[in-house]
């Protein structure tokens, strides 16, 4: 079960929200809300999973990063919404999973060169490093939804098992809207 621990104003690029932190008993979640959500329906929603790479390095390789910005800019054209936030580095695979299954262009790195001539997707280039698909878990994102009172959301996602998965832990989700 999620139990919500602090709370704090955030001021972004994107205008203030409120940050909430929750924590399972192992990991952390965070929560920014902006507008009145408690009892609002189709409340704009972007769940998003941490990426070290392009948050934190500011990599080119994947776009989580703008994901995230138009995430908090369509929230901000509409008033209010929320982006959790959940701690599911490489498709909840971890960092380890990421490095080992990325396609680097490094000289004497068969497995590597192998993925990348062979023009594995992301999800089989994990497969093929021994690790899952897709591994993430979204049953904190519903928790935190139902805290926050939300009735109803429209995801922010081009993930339709987001969706599915948010639904399957009780959540109604309106629709889906890409970024």
């Amino acid at each position: 079960m999620i139990k919500r621990l602090a709370e704090r104003e955030l001021r972004t690029k994107f205008g203030t929200f409120t940050e909430v932190l929750y924590y399972d008993g192992r990991k952390e979640s965070i929560a920014i809300v902006m507008g009145d959500v408690d009892g609002g329906e189709d409340i704009l929603c972007r769940v998003h999973s941490h990426c070290v790479g392009a948050h934190l390095f500011n990599s080119i390789e994947c776009d989580c990063r703008e994901q995230m910005a138009a995430a908090q800019a369509a929230i901000q054209q509409e008033g209010r919404g929320i982006v959790i936030w959940l701690d599911q580095e490489a498709k909840g695979n971890g960092h380890l999973a990421l490095i080992q299954s990325t396609p680097f262009k490094r000289a004497g790195d068969p497995q590597a060169i192998a993925y990348q001539k062979a023009g594995f997707r992301a999800d089989a280039r994990d497969q093929k490093a021994g690790f899952r698909a897709d591994a993430r878990d979204y049953q904190a994102a519903a928790q935190i939804l139902s805290d926050l009172g939300v009735k109803s959301v429209i995801l922010l996602a081009t993930d339709d098992r987001k969706a599915d998965d948010l639904r399957r832990d009780g959540i109604s989700v309106s629709s889906t809207r890409s970024l």
